[in-house]
């Protein structure tokens, strides 16, 4: 019996002392780099893509709770409140999220593997309509619903749903057509006195010309050949009487130069070269309108040389002393979206000037290839915003569209055919997306309305008026309505925890149910700070809204950090996409640093004027309301005015840089993780926007581009960088690098990633970094 005593004590040990080291482990506190920066499967995987079924009875998400390799897909069943993941068989039945419904949302058409299906949608009876070596693409319902409009290579088919009969209703040709060889003067003359002097030639081409002509008349009518000249087309759209097919054709620009990343550890041993952007300034596509007019066998190409403002100069070229008098040719134009009324008689276009000043939604007469501008919103800055290129139509006259003309993202419908504008929403908010109702009565939308870091679901009536708030939980609400408009399926998170999944009835004040739970035990087991938003009061007056991590016990230290992207938003209510920063600024608190995250100028959410607030200065307003930051922690949070970090990555890195170089002495240290350190050597698209071209604007591109300022580096930087940076390319900072050498500099130092581009992936190269990082600020910012 004693021995009997002596084995459950000992069994009892056993398990507590199991017990004991399984809870220790569970328990993440105290936090470090180590801790933070693993595969961010040890926080818990997140729900993502969430999608109805067709008949609206279950819900279908991406979700990896067992932490496997990558994510499987689950289905939540309304009936049985139960989540299972969905069996392989299962899966490769199901129709995609995506596809076209006919008039009655009855009937939907999807592609799956490149080729086309058809699902009934109220029975789930599918059929698969080809199964070609081809892939097909772009499919549509016709007007009337009888038959499926596909893509198949560069030409645009009808299938018949029924009969199976298919059409092609396009024939472009790759290339440029030949000219028949034009017989000269010597050989008309002689063919025709062969003719006249031999009866048998005479009969014999008589007899030619009738059967040629005989044989032309029995075949079917063919479209027109159409050579496409080696243009790309996309957007091809047959209008809903048939009578036209309008289509866009972009040629790539001529002699742009593109640049290579190479990458040093490799599969072969071998050093290669991966392909890359272009730069800024480089030679931009052409893109034009084209519309085919199937009964009148002609081509026409959309002209926009009656655009409103079409000549009109930006206002820096006045810096240069251009002569602004001097009429301007007709600017190019990029075409984003055409969109055909339900019945067909009217067609829209939306452009944007391609020095990305102008936008227009004009009609767009098929007959004439003639434009009548219906909206024009010029910016000398750019025009952006939230839903800047998004239009539908409400009714075979109406169409809605997002508009920035009071300076924030707006809603606003006008009449084709009559010009009359309605505004739709109003307020110092924004309208950050939004979508019709299936019986085109009610628009659903997305808005920041309750307050900037804020994001909600609302509906209101196509006609404008009352704005009825349906979701309720403080932080960002993604909701995608079910098939029948009844319930809302909502993506939510919080600043301190992570997007899981929610049920909520589509009625104000009505409760979410949570169908997720995705947290580990561990990441529950520390408690997450809630980040205060603050606004800091800037130089110029404007209120700067930031996310303030203030410690119980202070060090008398603060970092401040700088998000990337430029236009984006961080200091909100919502999971951060910056989640390893955000667990990164609570190990500083946890060591009595205070933190500032600010949303600085440009940042999204807050309207125009903040969004547009770095024109042709990067580095000017943005900077300076960092600096604000710095100077509002000293003067309401105690700190010791020199002993103030400052990091960030990408824009944040470039926003380090100019820190440390253009205003010594506000920061101590600073890290700048894969920044931009000359904007003429980054891209385009998001380059030109902001400070135009380097051969146009050069005194915006030398007044924002840190490497021109590297003089002024007086304090510790750190530079890190991924060496198969395709984004941000690592020139960047080995230019910068050589600079800092050239200055006889010596308080800086680079850690680069072989391995690593934009966004790094492995969990050693993030701890690395965040390793240094917290080094830097516990050298120079500790007393």
């Amino acid at each position: 019996m004693r021995n009997f005593y002596l084995w459950r004590t000992h069994l009892f040990l056993a398990f507590f002392c199991a017990l004991n080291v399984t809870l220790k482990a569970q328990t993440l506190a105290p936090l470090s780099v180590e801790k933070i920066m693993r595969d961010p499967k040890w926080m818990g995987v997140a729900p993502s893509n969430p999608y109805w079924s067709e008949d609206g009875t279950k819900i279908f998400f991406s979700w990896n709770p067992e932490k496997n390799t990558g994510d499987s897909l689950y289905v939540y069943e309304l009936s049985t409140k139960q989540t299972r993941k969905v069996t392989p068989l299962e899966r490769s039945l199901l129709p995609t999220a995506s596809g076209d419904y006919n008039r009655a949302f009855t009937q939907k058409l999807f592609i799956k593997n490149g080729d086309i299906y058809w699902i009934d949608v109220k029975t789930g009876q599918t059929r698969q309509l080809t199964n070609t070596v081809d892939a097909e693409s772009n499919v549509t319902f016709s007007a009337d619903g009888s038959k499926a409009i596909f893509r198949r290579g560069q030409n645009l088919f009808s299938q018949h749903l029924l009969t199976g009969e298919l059409i092609q209703l396009t024939n472009f040709l790759p290339g440029t057509k030949k000219a028949d060889a034009a017989a000269n003067e010597q050989d008309k003359w002689l063919k025709k006195d062969q003719l006249a002097l031999f009866e048998v030639l005479k009969e014999r081409a008589d007899k030619k010309k009738e059967a040629d002509k005989i044989t032309k008349s029995n075949q079917p009518k063919r479209p027109k050949e159409i050579y496409t000249n080696d243009a790309i087309l996309d957007n091809i759209l047959l209008s809903p009487t048939a009578e036209f097919i309008t289509y866009r054709s972009t040629k790539g620009g001529s002699g742009a130069k593109s640049t290579v990343v190479p990458s040093y550890v490799t599969e072969s041993g071998y050093t290669e070269n991966l392909p890359a952007r272009t730069k800024v300034g480089a030679s931009q596509n052409n893109s034009q309108l084209f519309i085919y007019n199937i009964k009148k066998d002609t081509v026409l190409e959309a002209s926009t040389k009656d655009l409103t403002g079409i000549n009109v100069k930006p206002e820096y070229l006045k810096e240069y002393k251009a002569d602004t008098a001097k009429k301007a040719a007709a600017r190019k134009v990029q075409f984003i979206n055409v969109r055909w009324s339900e019945d067909g008689k009217y067609v829209v276009a939306m452009m944007r000037s391609q020095d990305n000043k102008d936008r227009w939604i004009a009609s767009l007469n098929p007959e004439t290839a003639k434009f009548k501008v219906l909206d024009h919103l010029r910016d000398e800055a750019w025009v952006g915003g939230p839903g800047s290129f998004w239009l539908e139509w409400i009714d075979n006259e109406t169409i809605i569209f997002h508009s920035e003309a009071t300076g924030y993202s707006h809603l606003y419908s006008v009449n084709v055919r009559t010009g009359e504008r309605k505004t739709l929403t109003s307020g110092k908010f924004e309208v950050q997306q939004a979508q019709l109702s299936k019986d085109k009565k009610t628009i659903y939308f997305q808005s920041n309305e309750v307050h900037p870091g804020e994001q909600h679901f609302y509906k209101m009536a196509v006609t404008g008026g009352e704005r009825t708030k349906l979701t309720g939980m403080v932080g960002a609400n993604d909701a995608t309505l079910s098939p029948d408009e009844s319930k809302l399926l909502i993506r939510y998170s919080s600043a301190t925890k992570p997007w899981e999944l929610y049920l909520q009835e589509a009625q104000p004040s009505a409760t979410a149910t949570q169908l997720t739970k995705s947290l580990s035990p561990e990441f529950s087991s520390y408690q997450w700070r809630e980040p205060q938003i603050v606004t800091v009061k800037a130089s110029d007056g404007v209120d700067i809204y930031a996310r303030l991590y203030v410690p119980k016990k202070k060090n008398g230290a603060a970092v401040v950090f700088v998000h990337g992207a430029g236009y984006l938003q961080n200091a909100h209510k919502w999971w951060s996409q910056y989640f390893r920063e955000y667990m990164f600024h609570n190990l500083l608190v946890d060591l009595g640093y205070t933190v500032l995250d600010m949303d600085y100028r440009a940042s999204s959410g807050y309207g125009r004027d903040v969004r547009t607030g770095i024109y042709r200065f990067m580095g000017g307003k943005d900077l300076d309301d960092n600096v604000d930051g710095a100077k509002f922690l000293v003067e309401k949070h105690g700190i010791d005015a020199k002993r103030i970090g400052i990091y960030g990555g990408s824009y944040g890195g470039f926003i380090t840089l100019m820190a440390m170089f253009t205003k010594p002495g506000v920061f101590k240290a600073g890290a700048a993780l894969r920044p931009v350190t000359d904007w003429a050597a980054y891209n385009h698209p998001y380059t030109a926007n902001i400070l135009n071209e380097p051969a146009t604007d050069s005194l915006a591109y030398r007044r924002s581009s840190p490497i021109y300022h590297a003089a002024g580096l007086k304090d510790h930087l750190l530079i890190c960088h991924g060496m198969v940076d395709v984004n941000v390319h690592i020139q960047d900072s080995y230019r910068l690098v050589q600079r800092l050498i050239e200055l006889k500099k010596d308080n800086w130092e680079m850690a680069s990633y072989p391995m690593e581009d934009h966004g790094f992936v492995e969990p050693t190269s993030w701890m690395d970094e965040y390793k240094r990082i917290l080094k830097l600020f516990q050298e120079k910012l500790k007393k």
